[in-house]
């Protein structure tokens, strides 16, 4: 579910807040954001088999840290700072506060953003999701069912059973998975119709909740929608679509797939960037080991005027690879803390979180002050997945 703006984790999500193909994204409530974004990304222009030659100016300096120039933690004073608060739990807390007030208070963006962050504080998504769950904004009805089913939060699962008959078949596939987690029974034949939507976002919620749900006979069905086009979407909305589909048939142990996800990290033009991003995201979430050299590539990667591949593709990489167990790119992550446009700032601070490392709880906990909501959440869930105590992403 993912355009370049990866600032979400859930996906067809993910961000980012995370994706790229961010959940909030694919339900319509980051269409401003994203669009903002595809256009820096695709400024760049990439010449095959010698990747992105710079036509435009960057978000940061071209000197940025490649992963091994640094692995250290970097402290950083540009953004406006306040006193530490005195401990992790007192941190937490404050974030979690942070995210219940833009549930309630914020743009439908910081909304989705703030529901997905409180999957990491135990007990408070179930709060604020009843409300949620019958807001105006479909990207916020679908987020809040979306991350329901991500924290298995069953306590709302007759009001969650109601978005079944929702006007959004996005919002509908969102209850089904939700409903699902909890045990209840699902009839999944509305999500093969959506693999045949004219729709690419459609076709790509159907994928990644099919994925999600686990049954292995709809690999058959996956297939087929993979050979499938919408043709009056634009070539980046349909790879979007196909690398959704081939995420969902490793995900059911169709393996063949994997190539077509690997092929998409190695970029030749610049229109393959934001498959790239989008496969990066993926690739972290499959814990798809062989892909570490190609994303190590994409973090690394420097121009022959020595300048670095677009921030969103480093960034997903960076947080990828932590997922896969090296999360040596905090001092990347840290320099785009600092980058003029929200979207970057968002998905950095996510990738600090992915890396539940605690010394760099100072620097998230410094971007709790940004003045973008969206920021405010993806920082407030940063510091809530780094020291959530319980494994996993």
């Amino acid at each position: 579910m993912r355009s370049i703006s990866i600032t979400r984790s859930l996906r067809p999500s993910g961000v980012l807040l995370t994706a790229g193909v961010c959940v909030a994204i694919s339900l319509g409530a980051c269409a401003d954001s994203r669009s903002s974004s595809n256009k820096r990304v695709m400024s760049r222009r990439v010449a095959p088999a010698q990747m992105p030659e710079r036509g435009s100016p960057r978000e940061t300096a071209a000197a940025s840290p490649s992963l091994r120039e640094r692995d250290e933690p970097v402290r950083h004073t540009d953004i406006p700072t306040r006193p530490s608060l005195v401990t992790t739990a007192q941190l937490r807390e404050h974030s979690i506060g942070i995210l219940m007030d833009l549930v309630k208070n914020g743009l439908p963006e910081e909304k989705a953003n703030a529901l997905e962050g409180l999957r990491f504080a135990d007990g408070r998504l179930s709060q604020v999701a009843g409300d949620a769950l019958h807001d105006p904004a479909p990207g916020v009805r679908g987020v809040a069912a979306l991350a329901l089913a991500k924290a298995r939060s069953c306590g709302l699962s007759d009001e969650v059973s109601l978005l079944l008959s929702d006007r959004s078949p996005i919002v509908r596939a969102s209850a089904m998975l939700s409903l699902w987690r909890c045990g209840n029974r699902v009839d999944p034949t509305p999500l093969a119709a959506m693999l045949n939507s004219s729709n690419p976002r459609e076709r790509a919620q159907a994928a990644w909740v099919l994925g999600e749900m686990g049954e292995r006979s709809a690999v058959a069905l996956l297939r087929d929608a993979a050979k499938q086009t919408v043709r009056r979407a634009s070539l980046g909305a349909n790879r979007a679509v196909d690398l959704q589909i081939a995420e969902a048939r490793v995900k059911l142990g169709d393996d063949e797939a994997l190539s077509e996800i690997r092929t998409a990290l190695l970029p030749a033009r610049n229109e393959d960037l934001e498959a790239t991003a989008l496969a990066a995201q993926i690739a972290g979430d499959l814990q798809d080991r062989e892909a570490t050299n190609a994303l190590i590539g994409l973090v690394e990667f420097k121009d022959s005027e020595g300048k670095p591949m677009p921030p969103e593709v480093r960034l997903a990489a960076v947080a990828a690879l932590a997922k896969l167990g090296q999360p040596k790119g905090g001092a990347i992550a840290v320099e785009y803390t600092s980058a003029a446009k929200p979207e970057i700032r968002s998905q950095a601070v996510l990738a600090l979180g992915v890396m539940r490392n605690p010394e760099y709880l100072p620097t998230m906990e410094k971007m709790l002050d940004d003045p973008s909501g969206q920021v405010r959440a993806a920082a407030a869930m940063a510091i809530l997945q780094a020291s959530d105590p319980r494994s996993g992403h």
